[in-house]
């Protein structure tokens, strides 16, 4: 066993003693870190996957700033790149109650309260704040405090916790529209359906930048004590084990410096958005 893989073993049992996961006796790696298939660590992503997230859509690559994390954690947890496999699921679909066809799903799902009664989720592997996207030349343009986009018409996807911000925090005069995924929510605020959508500030800079002509990050709304960060969390199923062995590998990923070299790679470039007062 080299060094890296005993301080990693001596981790994750630190994490799972704490909680009381400890294998006795048998296969450990198997009985403390179980996965749905022996020797493969099953990993769900979106259909389609997007960038900055994942590269081109295919996240077998380690593309992408998503497909990176992945990789990293599977490499902790004693996997080859080969014995990693990926299936896709939809948003909703991996938070919805029952068992998971994948170990893990990551494609920026926050970490609710509301969420936790149906999945688990890992420790945050990554932190950011909604934006919002809208044409450059747009009654929008230029808001300076949610007062003025009360007369907005708002989209986002279902079940999101943009979403909620907009329903909650920008209370817009007009209920907002709802979409399946970010795709619709796109293609509505292209054909000008709506003056705007909500979204991570990462995927923000992405849209503006490459898929919308003409539009433009019109702003991040700050974090405070009311609106907190979005902490992106991996899902798994409810109490699932191998949540443990996973946040013992982030753990690890942190401790190294090796997360934050990935979030440089892929994210340090999405930031500078104008900021919109909650006042």
């Amino acid at each position: 066993m080299t060094q890296r893989s005993l301080r990693f073993r001596l981790i994750t049992l630190g994490v799972l003693a704490a909680v009381g996961l400890v294998a006795c006796g048998g296969d450990e790696s198997s009985a403390e870190c179980p996965t749905i298939a022996e020797g493969k660590l099953t990993i769900g992503t979106g259909n389609p996957a997007y960038y900055p997230w994942v590269a081109d859509d295919k996240p077998e690559s380690k593309q992408g700033f998503e497909a990176a994390v992945a990789y990293a954690v599977a490499g902790e947890l004693g996997y080859a790149d080969a014995d990693v496999v990926w299936v896709r699921t939809g948003f909703d679909e991996a938070i919805q109650p029952g068992a998971k066809n994948f170990d893990f799903n990551l494609q920026q799902f926050s970490i609710t309260e509301e969420r936790k009664a149906t999945v688990s989720f890992s420790e945050p592997y990554y932190s950011t704040n909604q934006a919002l996207v809208g044409f450059a030349d747009s009654a929008i343009a230029g808001a300076a405090s949610i007062a003025d986009l009360k007369d907005a018409k708002f989209g986002a996807q279902a079940g999101t916790t943009s979403l909620d911000f907009i329903t909650k925090v920008i209370q817009p005069s007009t209920e907002p529209f709802v979409y399946d995924d970010n795709a619709a929510a796109k293609a509505a605020l292209e054909a000008k359906q709506i003056d705007a959508i909500v979204v991570d500030l990462p995927t923000a800079f992405y849209i503006s930048a490459v898929e919308i002509e003409g539009s433009a990050v019109i702003g991040q709304f700050p974090l405070s004590d009311a609106v907190g960060a979005d902490n992106f969390g991996l899902v798994f199923d409810l109490d699932n084990p191998l949540v443990a062995c996973v946040d013992a590998a982030l753990a690890t990923l942190k401790e190294s410096g090796k997360l934050a070299e990935i979030e440089n790679e892929w994210l340090s470039g999405y930031t500078g958005a104008p900021v919109i007062s909650l006042g």
